[in-house]
């Protein structure tokens, strides 16, 4: 049996919940352009489908079907959707969308030895995660086989406030910030057991800010525990999350807090001077 196929079976709230697909159109923003939240809504539409027909497309959508047609037919030139006996399915070309995020920075390519570095010290998992809205999303990971462990690589989301790479990227934002963070709803499909109030959130964060460190117990899934550090640029600014997960039944609180801690700073520190060196580079290069 593999680890995530152990990881549904006793984890089922990590797999039950329906994905979130309800578009993101909604804005008061006078140059906000409708027709491209359209055309990603509808592809969106195929998160948890190979194909879709045209109905199916525009009852996951909410457009009518005309709209939904003239997206699909332009999606189709442009050579991200196949047509084929009444279906649509996207194409390979669609990963360029995501490849461009990546491309746009080396500073993930450079976090990969950093990562297997930490996993040499810990033999345990570590990932680098951003936000995205209220949800966590993997940017970096380097996995450990374990017996059980979370069904997780770079593009999987989970709600930020039961990850400990949340805490630490939430308890880096403004109250203004994190008030319109949290304001919108995870898009991620996990009902995690953990459902803090906002006072207990605040207090949770408060803690994480003064100690520089962020714990989940279990928080996100059952027997799932992870310690995370923040990663910052030069000027301080909270950019992403590192972390180490593991599983209750083999690592203890202890554990991650004294044994693991020291080497999770130690790389979050190394992240960061490295973002920060990246940064100067190009600005020595013209002085120079």
């Amino acid at each position: 049996m593999t680890a995530e196929r152990t990881l549904v079976r006793s984890c089922p709230q990590l797999s039950a919940a329906p994905i979130d697909r309800s578009p993101m159109r909604a804005s008061s923003n006078p140059d906000f352009v409708e027709a491209i939240a359209r055309g990603l809504d509808v592809i969106r539409a195929f998160t948890d489908s190979p194909s879709l027909s045209l109905s199916e497309a525009a009852q996951r959508t909410g457009l009518a079907r005309p709209t939904v047609r003239r997206i699909l037919i332009t999606l189709q030139e442009l050579g991200y959707v196949h047509a084929e006996g009444g279906r649509f399915e996207l194409t390979p070309r669609v990963l360029e969308l995501g490849v461009a995020y990546f491309s746009g920075s080396d500073f993930w390519a450079l976090a990969m030895p950093r990562l297997r570095e930490l996993v040499g010290h810990t033999h345990e998992s570590s990932s680098i995660a951003q936000l995205d809205g209220s949800d966590v999303v993997y940017v970096a990971r380097v996995a450990v086989p374990k017996l059980v462990t979370l069904a997780v690589s770079v593009g999987t989301r989970f709600p930020a406030a039961q990850t400990s790479l949340g805490k630490v990227l939430l308890a880096g934002l403004s109250r203004d910030e994190l008030d319109a963070v949290l304001s919108q709803p995870s898009r991620s499909g996990v009902t995690p057991p953990w459902q803090p109030g906002r006072a207990e959130l605040d207090a949770v964060l408060t803690e994480v800010r003064e100690q520089g460190w962020a714990i989940s117990d279990q928080q996100l899934a059952p027997a799932i525990r992870s310690i995370a550090a923040p990663v910052r640029s030069a000027d301080g600014r909270v950019l992403a999350a590192v972390n180490v997960n593991a599983h209750a039944a083999e690592t203890s609180l202890e554990r991650l807090t004294d044994v693991y801690l020291p080497h999770l700073l130690g790389t979050a520190a190394d992240l960061s001077a490295d973002h920060a060196l990246r940064a100067r580079v190009p600005l020595e290069g013209v002085e120079a």
